[in-house]
């Protein structure tokens, strides 16, 4: 596969971003919008039905490094939540504990992050995890 420059890759996915996914539960965008090297994103993902994040809306920071997309984004919940892969201390994501990032191909995206986050909140083993108060944050 040919390997895609980083800006080409990042514009694609903040026009994407821009025009909002499927049904809404999950949205990104650059962090500030005068950021040429577009590193800086927000994440947002409304927690799945059904499950105690239900209802819930949780913010990410998301960091695309000089790397992207050949390495993962390093991803930072801001909303407290508990859950295996999100260190209780600082609410950054261990990329080894979460699938979508330990095994990292650059043709993934934040999109695919967020949504398969998203997925993970619904599992059997997460869907009754106690959770922080609504609306605190790391």
């Amino acid at each position: 596969m040919a390997k895609v420059p980083r800006n080409f890759k990042l514009l694609e996915e903040l026009e994407k971003g821009e025009k909002g996914i499927g049904d809404g539960s999950c949205s990104y965008g650059l962090d500030n919008s005068d950021d040429i090297l577009m590193s800086d994103w927000n994440g947002t993902i409304i927690g799945p039905g059904h499950s105690v994040h239900e209802n819930r809306i949780y913010s990410l920071k998301i960091t695309c490094g000089s790397s992207y997309p050949q390495e993962p984004p390093v991803v930072q919940f801001i909303s407290r939540v508990n859950l295996p892969f999100v260190n209780q201390e600082d609410g950054k994501v261990d990329p080894s504990k979460i699938e979508v990032l330990r095994t990292w191909t650059s043709d993934k995206s934040i999109e695919k992050v967020l949504v398969e986050f998203r997925k993970e909140m619904a599992t059997p083993h997460n869907r009754k995890l106690p959770q922080p108060p609504e609306g605190s944050t790391f």
